[in-house]
């Protein structure tokens, strides 16, 4: 089959890349669209160390599995593949399975490339009226969500998003539906004006005297977590987003004097992520800067890495 290939060094396409080999409980899915995204981009610079297929949000259609009634289903799927049998699994929190492998990050192949394997509990039938463009955003979508799991979000609070990237747009909408105040903290006044109904706007050089209850780092970038403490108050929530490769200078002390809660957020839950989809309460179409076919796939990486473009798709068939 044909698929993306980084060997630690350089990406390239084979086309006589192995068809994958189907565990028990695992079902093969034919992908239609692959969203490259940030850490996709961070993996090229060394990030987990990762070799093989990268690519992490998809939606396709499943081919084969031992349960035939999901055959021929449209699906997106979780990227963590937990072992169900561990302590840490047992207590309920399967995505810090120890021994799990994640979809084009760590350990399996992932979704740039024309078929891929998951485990059957890792999918969710897409509602017919989401079409694909949409689908393909479950992943980040879920992500965004994940932060209401973790952080109560009063309808009373001020919340700032630090990051106007494809990540930092679906955060913004995902709080502003919970009626808090929301400010948007970014570079590009383009970008930024596809949520001037939903939130404040703001560029990064001129905040003044900006304070929230809670501040949403998804900048991708080291330098963002200096910028949301600029705009978070003493006792406030600081919840960190961005994964890149490398380390990040962190004043502890100031965290400590003004008694900051530092939240670390991942992986979100993908059945509020579709519904929301399906309701029409959030857009991501906007969002699709570019769809480029697989035959195409250095001009999608090329994009992809340009400043001010967001999401930059892959047509797996083409």
């Amino acid at each position: 089959m044909r698929a993306i290939e980084f060997d630690g060094d350089d990406l390239r396409l084979r086309t006589d890349y192995p068809d994958p080999v189907v565990p028990p409980g695992e079902a093969l899915v034919r992908v239609h669209l692959a969203g490259i995204c940030n850490t996709d981009l961070e993996i090229l610079k060394g990030y987990m160390d990762f070799r093989g297929v990268p690519g992490h949000e998809f939606v396709g259609i499943v081919e084969h599995a031992e349960a035939r009634d999901w055959v021929g289903k449209r699906v997106v799927g979780e990227i963590n593949c937990s072992c169900w049998q561990c302590p840490t699994c047992r207590a309920g929190r399967p995505t810090h399975c120890p021994n799990r492998t994640t979809l084009g990050i760590s350990g399996r192949d992932g979704a740039f490339a024309e078929r891929l394997c998951l485990p059957l509990r890792n999918l969710h039938p897409v509602p017919d009226s989401v079409p694909d463009e949409e689908a393909v955003f479950v992943e980040p979508l879920a992500a965004a969500l994940e932060i209401l799991e973790q952080v109560h979000i009063r309808p009373t609070d001020r919340v700032a998003v630090i990051g106007d990237g494809k990540l930092g747009l679906l955060v913004a909408q995902v709080l502003s539906l919970t009626g808090a105040e929301v400010h948007l903290v970014g570079r590009h006044p383009e970008k930024m004006l596809l949520l001037e109904d939903r939130a404040v706007l703001h560029l990064e050089e001129n905040l003044g005297e900006l304070q929230v209850d809670c501040v949403v780092e998804c900048s991708g970038q080291p330098g963002g977590l200096a910028l949301a403490r600029t705009v978070l108050r003493p006792r406030g929530t600081l919840v960190m987003k961005s994964t890149y490769h490398g380390d990040v200078s962190v004043n502890l002390s100031a965290l400590v004097v003004d008694e900051v809660t530092l939240v670390g957020s991942r992986c979100g839950p993908f059945a509020p992520a579709l519904r929301l989809l399906e309701r029409g309460l959030v857009s991501v179409q906007p969002l699709v800067s570019a769809v480029y076919p697989l035959s195409r796939w250095m001009e999608a990486f090329a994009a992809a890495q340009q400043k001010g473009v967001l999401k930059v798709l892959l047509d797996m068939r083409a």
